[in-house]
């Protein structure tokens, strides 16, 4: 009765030793694994924060409401209209959905007056944002912008050198790859004569040998 006991307390030991000894590496994994979800999060998740948080522009997504305001470290944003578009453009391989436009109110910090001078010498302006979803479906890489010209129906015309997000949304989109992100264009209120419309071409769609596959399409968008 002592000799098994002995044996059964010695292979309870051997048990417990083996336990311990593999537990940290399922921690380990199940570490590994988390950070594996992280960096291959959907992009095409519908979600808000999915978008580029801009190191020059408040961050709007709570802005659902026209007359809500949002102020942090690079300024306040004051929503003036909202327009839930959710409209796809096809272009061959290219899919060019535009989610939604806003016509924001803007007064940057002060730290960030130097980065929008070249754009505007006003200290806080209107700007009209437009939230993109490109999606490249052919294997090889495609060449697009989103927006290449830009108008209103208060006369603003811009090229898409004046985007104030810079987000790279223009150019080369790898194979099987989905861009979303934000472009804005800051707009003249003269006159107090409100915008009504806004008016985008994009550009045509170019292969890696520069050779275009697609013509550009003009899009209006009202408010």
């Amino acid at each position: 009765m002592k000799q098994a006991m002995i044996i059964l307390l010695f292979v309870f030991l051997l048990t417990g030793c083996s336990f311990v000894s593999i537990l940290p590496t399922n921690e380990k994994t199940g570490s590994n694994m988390e950070k594996t979800s992280t960096e291959t999060k959907n992009i095409s998740e519908d979600d808000h924060t999915a978008y580029y948080n801009s190191p020059q522009v408040t961050d709007d997504s709570t802005l659902q409401n026209p007359g809500q305001s949002v102020t942090d470290e690079k300024g306040e944003a004051t929503l003036k209209s909202i327009k839930q578009i959710n409209k796809a453009y096809h272009f061959g391989d290219i899919e060019y959905t535009i989610k939604e436009i806003k016509l924001l109110h803007y007064r940057p910090d002060y730290s960030l007056i130097d980065y929008f001078h070249p754009l505007t010498e006003e200290e806080e302006f209107d700007f009209i944002k437009i939230s993109v979803d490109i999606e490249n479906h052919a294997k090889e890489k495609r060449n697009f912008a989103p927006v290449a010209l830009f108008e209103t129906n208060t006369g603003v015309k811009q090229d898409w050198k004046q985007d104030m997000y810079l987000e790279h949304l223009n150019g080369e989109i790898e194979g099987s790859q989905i861009k979303r992100g934000s472009l804005g264009f800051i707009v003249d209120q003269a006159n107090d004569k409100q915008i009504e419309w806004i008016k985008i071409l994009t550009s045509d769609v170019f292969n890696e040998k520069h050779e275009r596959l697609e013509e550009a399409q003009k899009i209006q968008l009202n408010f």
